[in-house]
């Protein structure tokens, strides 16, 4: 997410995918897509932060399937801005949906994986 502008409300801020083999993934989307790894050091293997070709601010992530997340599911997963995490996943229970991962913290920032009524997976992020 860039550090240089406040995102706003219902906007998606970043995308991740976590699989077993995030270093063959993160090839692929250098070829194909164009993106540019750098590495995350998350203790003992390194995740990706990818960037656009040219530079730029990172504009997702390619996860390796451990941790913490070793349970998410092997799909690009969106991080919806909101104002309250509590207030909205407070909404996301009452209307059928369900948390998937705790309430995590990033710096200042927090954030959960959720599932909609639907079964699609997504992340809702609060700056």
């Amino acid at each position: 997410m860039s550090k240089n502008v406040t995102p706003q409300v219902g906007s998606i801020g970043w995308m991740d995918l976590t699989i077993a083999d995030a270093a063959t993934t993160r090839d692929f989307y250098r070829a194909v897509v164009g993106l540019e790894p750098s590495g995350v050091d998350m203790g003992g293997y390194e995740d990706f932060m990818m960037t656009p070709p040219g530079g730029g601010d990172p504009v997702c992530g390619v996860c390796h399937a451990r941790g913490s997340n070793a349970d998410l599911p092997p799909v690009w997963i969106p991080y919806f801005i909101v104002a309250d995490i509590e207030i909205s996943l407070t909404e996301c229970e009452v209307r059928g949906g369900s948390r998937i991962t705790p309430v995590k913290t990033m710096g200042d920032a927090r954030y959960c994986v959720i599932r909609d009524p639907a079964g699609a997976v997504c992340a809702l992020y609060q700056p």
